[in-house]
């Protein structure tokens, strides 16, 4: 049994990592489209997504469709040489003020490390990398985030969302999930979800 579950648990965190390393990857494939909304319907292998522009978008499920949960953290657990990703807005003196800040598991650390544009606000941007520094001020905390070849500074608001990954179950691709996919555009222009996050409990994925 002991063994049964180690290679269970194993599957499942290597199914974290195929999971994020697309949707996070410093340079995703020109097919690829973001989804973020509310699942409307499944129906086998169809998934009809409410998108945040209300326009109704639908999903194929691949056969081995991969599932990640969403959970909240705190920004309490995020500590000196911690691996997270957060996408943020640009400020003035050359930081990154927090939109939202996911915080990777020890096996997904490396997982699409970088700086690069990102879509969830216009002018937004997303950085993955290994937190360096952390100083506590009236406004939250500042980090100084490490990535190869470069450096971000972070403010993070005592607001600002901090969520984590665990295993997923297809099963949780129900209606009024919220999910997040990078799908794959097919030549026929239809869109495939083979990861999926989906938030735990009502959350919607801030990423």
């Amino acid at each position: 049994m002991p063994n049964n579950l180690s290679r269970a648990l194993f599957m499942a965190l290597s199914c974290f990592v195929m999971l994020t390393s697309d949707a996070w990857a410093d340079k995703p494939p020109p097919s690829a489209v973001r989804v973020r909304g509310t699942i409307e319907s499944v129906n086998n292998d169809v998934m009809v997504v409410k998108a945040r522009d209300g326009k109704d978008v639908t999903v194929r499920l691949a056969s081995a469709t991969q599932v990640a949960g969403i959970v909240p953290t705190t920004l309490a657990d995020i500590k000196v040489g911690s691996f997270i990703g957060a996408a943020g807005m640009p400020q003035a003196d050359g930081s990154q003020k927090a939109i939202e800040v996911h915080v990777f598991p020890e096996s997904m650390r490396g997982t699409g490390e970088g700086f690069r544009e990102w879509d969830v606000r216009p002018n937004s941007s997303m950085t993955n990398a290994t937190v360096a520094n952390m100083v506590a001020g009236n406004d939250g905390q500042t980090l100084t985030v490490k990535f190869k070849g470069g450096e971000k500074k972070l403010t993070v608001a005592p607001n600002t969302p901090v969520v984590s990954y665990v295993p997923g179950e297809r099963s949780e691709l129900k209606p009024g999930a919220k999910i997040f996919t990078l799908a794959k555009k097919l030549p026929d222009g239809s869109l495939e979800g083979s990861r999926i996050a989906v938030g735990r409990d009502g959350l919607t994925p801030p990423m």
